[in-house]
């Protein structure tokens, strides 16, 4: 029985202000970085500068300290606008409902974003208040992190890396729906062809704090953290990352098998692969997790439609990865071809080979 010890010592430094004034102060930077094309609205939301009338709106949102979703995935073909909490916390009310009459350009506004309990709660009461001033809220939950619940039970299931797949897919049917009906249905599809799988080799840290916000077994890898620190479904011998690799996947792969409400993966399928760095996670070990995942792809005779690759869902200075995957069909192959651009995000028009 190995005694469980903190990964991390002393405090890590931070290059900060003042530690209650993080979230606000990144959000002010992003506005600059964005040069024009977005601007902040009330106490802690970022929206488009240039919103059609008449578009049927896409507001997403949630905790700071997991840069650069959410509020970085504002933009071309994106996100109209973003509530964002404070670290690691979810948008308040009052936030969700500021950014809602920001981005309302009058055919109403479809909430998206991670299923956490907080979250929820705050969208929800967000969405009551923006049904008093007659502005028509739809909300779809992203929950693809599948080592959280079971296939039966997805709505119980957290939203991890795969939020941005998810994000960029409905960013892009938001630029043609016709309806928030329409809209919603297309959202509700990315999200069911979508799961992920994460692992974590070391915490993360609270900027106000400088604290580790869990402890790992020296040797051990956590699997399934959340990208708050939450604990994972078990904690694994340190391996190799093919092995590994092949691991998560066999794990999604189990996970379409075993859902009702899909098809099993098959041969012929076409996915979009997201190898994601929680942090600290080198560019030199995720471009080792693909080379392994095509590989891997390949046996099994499915085509990687398109990759992305590199820090986009975080959690500080975690150490780990995530893969996560999204099945394509006409309509998302549709929406994921089309270009979109943001100070955090960008994809050129087409897809990987194509």
């Amino acid at each position: 029985m190995h005694e469980r010890i903190p990964y991390l010592s002393m405090a890590l430094q931070k290059l900060i202000n003042d530690p209650l004034k993080v979230a606000d102060e990144l959000l002010e930077g992003l506005v600059e970085a964005y040069n024009g094309e977005c601007k902040s609205v009330g106490r802690r939301s970022i929206v488009k500068t240039d919103i059609p009338d008449g578009k049927v709106a896409l507001l997403v949102g949630g905790g700071a300290g997991h840069e650069p979703i959410y509020h970085g995935l504002v933009g071309r073909n994106l996100a109209d606008g973003a509530a964002c909490g404070d670290i690691f916390a979810a948008p308040p009310p009052n936030i969700v409902f500021e950014a809602t009459e920001a981005v309302d350009k009058g055919k109403g506004v479809l909430y998206l974003y991670g299923n956490y309990a907080g979250d929820v709660l705050n969208f929800d009461i967000g969405a009551e208040l923006a049904d008093d001033e007659d502005i028509e809220i739809r909300t779809v939950l992203i929950w693809d992190d599948i080592c959280s619940a079971p296939p039966t039970e997805k709505e119980k299931r957290r939203g991890i890396a795969g939020l941005v797949p998810v994000v960029k897919l409905v960013g892009a049917a938001s630029q043609t729906a016709a309806s928030l009906d329409e809209l919603e249905a297309s959202a509700k599809k990315a999200v069911l062809q979508t799961r992920s799988v994460g692992v974590s080799m070391s915490p993360g840290s609270i900027p106000a704090t400088g604290k580790p916000t869990f402890e790992l077994e020296e040797g051990k890898i956590g699997l399934g953290m959340g990208i708050h620190g939450e604990p994972g479904v078990a904690e694994i011998p340190m391996t190799t990352a093919d092995e590994l690799t092949s691991m998560m996947l066999d794990l999604m792969f189990k996970d379409f098998e075993e859902d009702e409400e899909v098809a099993a993966l098959a041969e012929g399928d076409e996915v979009v692969l997201f190898v994601n760095s929680l942090g600290a996670t080198t560019m030199m070990e995720l471009l080792i997790v693909l080379r392994k995942a095509k590989q891997y792809f390949t046996e099994k005779g499915i085509r990687i439609y398109d990759v992305m690759l590199g820090p986009l869902v975080t959690c500080q200075e975690m150490s780990g990865v995530s893969i996560s995957l999204t099945r394509m069909d006409d309509e998302l192959k549709g929406y994921w071809d089309m270009p979109c651009q943001s100070n955090c995000f960008s994809k050129m028009e087409g897809h990987y080979g194509g």
